[in-house]
């Protein structure tokens, strides 16, 4: 399934479209940046609530493919600016963190 795809299938509202169309693999869920670093998988979807610049940076780090913000948690300007220079798509739900996890699975198996 492709990140497209996954946002639609999640009724999820787009923050920012790459304009890629990447796969998606697996998913992490997770606020400590460092553990995402350490034990996310590249092409995955990332759930968080984590909202600031950094969130960014791990992203790319992590390669991801999709970064969901759980809770209609809102992006800071920061993050906001970094988003251009990404090839991520960046999503937000009022679902929870549990919630999105769950349809994921369901999603990509």
């Amino acid at each position: 399934m492709t990140a497209k795809e996954l946002a639609e299938k999640l009724d999820l509202e787009v923050i920012f479209d790459s304009g890629d169309d990447r796969e998606v693999k697996g998913c992490y869920v997770g606020d400590l940046l460092s553990w995402v670093m350490g034990k996310a998988k590249a092409d995955s979807v990332w759930v968080t609530i984590m909202s600031n610049v950094n969130v960014a940076a791990v992203a790319a780090l992590t390669d991801m493919s999709v970064v969901i913000f759980a809770e209609s948690v809102e992006p800071d300007k920061d993050l906001c600016d970094k988003f251009a220079k990404s090839d991520t798509l960046y999503c937000k739900s009022p679902l929870s963190a549990y919630e999105l996890a769950w349809r994921i699975k369901e999603a990509i198996g």
